[in-house]
Formats: structure tokens, C-alpha cells, sequence
């Protein structure tokens, strides 16, 4: 695993899929759970099929998106846990608010992107919700890992700086050398004192990681650039949580 010690550099949520990520100071993981807070809405593009009241993983195509939707990153978005509510900021001024459990609030929130996305729009835009469910862009329920080091080197080969969340993840690493984290699908690793995850697969790429997190515009080819230059569209991995526990940014990883 390399002579630096491998430690949590950075824990994100993203309570609303395709929006504004949201960091973390500590969180707790629980058994087969994503990470708390994680992707617990979609705005449905267009009917999808989705029903609540059965919910099941649908391709994210289905729902606004950065990997077609890029001008999503635009906005600024924050989501209170407490009230469900939701804001959104476009050029430093709030232009939409809603309480999303509300059909009131996500009215509002559902007007805001009917504007907002006019022309990529397959339909009306609806806000979608169901208890306990995830709109992850994997079927099981995950937390993905990014490994910094495999960004640095993603960053020698382009020659440029690229933002880390472009890869979207909940948890980042420091400490690991490059590309390490794609060997360790089947095996097992400490999170803090108590967490553990079992890692289940690699994350392949997709064109999201094109654009640039701040200002939405699609300035990269990371995708073309991995499989060009290191022989695979993967950056990070997904592990699931096999014993809950707290974890915190600086928190020692160990396997």
C-alpha cells in the first residue's frame, strides 16, 4: 500500500443526483447503506417509470444529469437534512427554494428546471423520492473511493490541474500510490477504528468527469485520456460497507 500512511482527505454527499456536492467533516456508515444523505433525490427527465412506491435502479439517463446535462454544474445548490428543503443559486443569487417533501415545494423546484433545461428536456421535470432509496448510478447500495494519487497521475498525462470532484465521489484518499486501489476489488478495508468496507468493483468513467465541476463547461477528454494513455476508462472504486461505524476526514485506512 506504499510507506505514506493512507487517510481520509476528504468526505462529499450529494443529497440531490447531478447537483451540488456537499463536504463532510464526519459521517457514519451503516451496514449495506450508501453514505448517509447520498443521491436521496433525481429530477426525472421526462417520464422515466420510476414508482415509489416499488423503487428500483433505473439508467441515470433517465434523470437530469451531468454526463448529458452539464449546465448543472452552473448551480449552486444546498439541501438542509432537517427540513428537506432545498436552494438553488445561479450566479451568486438564489433563484428557487423548495421544501421537497412537500408538493408545493417541489413544484418549485420542478418550474426552476423547466426553465432552467428547456431544451434538454424529454418531458416535464419532476422531483423523485422514495424512503431508503439511493438513485446511485449502481444498483447496490456503495460508497465510492477516489485515490488522489491516481488524479496526480491522470494530471501528468493531460497537463493540467483537474478538479477532484469531477470524479463525484463520497470518500477521497491520500497515502496510496497510483492506480493501487484498482487491485483491491475482493478485499477488505478499515475506515477509522470501526468501519469497514468490502471493495466490489472499479468505476468506470463516464463523460461527467468532462466537465469542469465550477463552471460547467466540457473541457476534457478523461474517459479517451485514461483508456489512451493507462489502458481502461477506471478511476476509483466502490466498496460496501460490511461493519458500520463513525468516519471522519483524517482518518487512518488500513486493510
Amino acid at each position: 500500500m506504499g510507506d505514506a500512511s493512507p487517510k481520509i482527505h476528504a468526505i462529499y454527499r450529494y443529497p440531490i443526483k447531478g447537483l451540488s456536492p456537499e463536504p463532510l467533516a464526519r459521517t457514519t456508515l451503516a451496514v449495506a447503506e450508501t453514505l448517509p444523505g447520498d443521491r436521496l433525490y433525481a429530477i426525472e427527465n421526462g417520464p422515466s417509470g420510476f414508482d415509489p412506491a416499488a423503487p428500483r435502479h433505473q439508467p441515470k439517463q433517465r434523470y437530469l444529469m451531468l454526463m448529458r446535462n452539464e449546465r448543472l454544474a452552473r448551480l449552486r445548490t444546498r439541501f438542509d437534512d432537517a427540513s428537506h428543503t432545498l436552494a438553488i443559486a445561479t450566479e451568486g443569487r438564489e433563484t428557487a427554494r423548495g421544501d421537497l417533501r412537500t408538493a408545493e415545494g417541489r413544484a418549485a423546484i420542478e418550474r426552476f428546471f423547466a426553465g432552467f433545461c428547456a431544451d434538454e428536456l424529454r418531458g416535464a421535470p419532476k422531483v423523485l423520492h422514495a424512503p431508503g432509496f439511493s438513485f446511485s448510478d449502481v444498483a447496490r447500495k456503495v460508497v465510492s473511493i477516489i485515490n488522489l494519487s491516481s488524479l496526480t497521475a491522470i494530471e501528468g498525462v493531460i497537463g493540467r490541474a483537474v478538479h477532484p470532484l469531477r470524479f463525484r465521489g463520497n470518500v477521497y484518499v491520500t497515502g496510496w500510490p497510483a492506480w493501487c486501489e484498482l487491485d483491491l476489488v475482493g478485499r477488505e478495508i478499515a475506515f477509522g477504528t470501526r468501519a469497514r468496507l468490502r471493495i466490489i468493483k472499479r468505476i468506470v468513467r463516464c463523460a461527467a468527469t468532462n466537465v469542469e465541476p465550477d463552471t460547467g463547461i466540457r473541457d476534457l477528454a478523461i474517459p479517451d485520456t485514461l483508456m489512451r494513455r493507462f489502458g481502461h476508462a477506471d478511476c476509483g472504486i466502490y466498496g460496501e460497507v460490511v461493519q458500520g461505524g463513525d468516519i471522519a476526514v483524517g482518518d487512518a485506512l488500513t486493510n
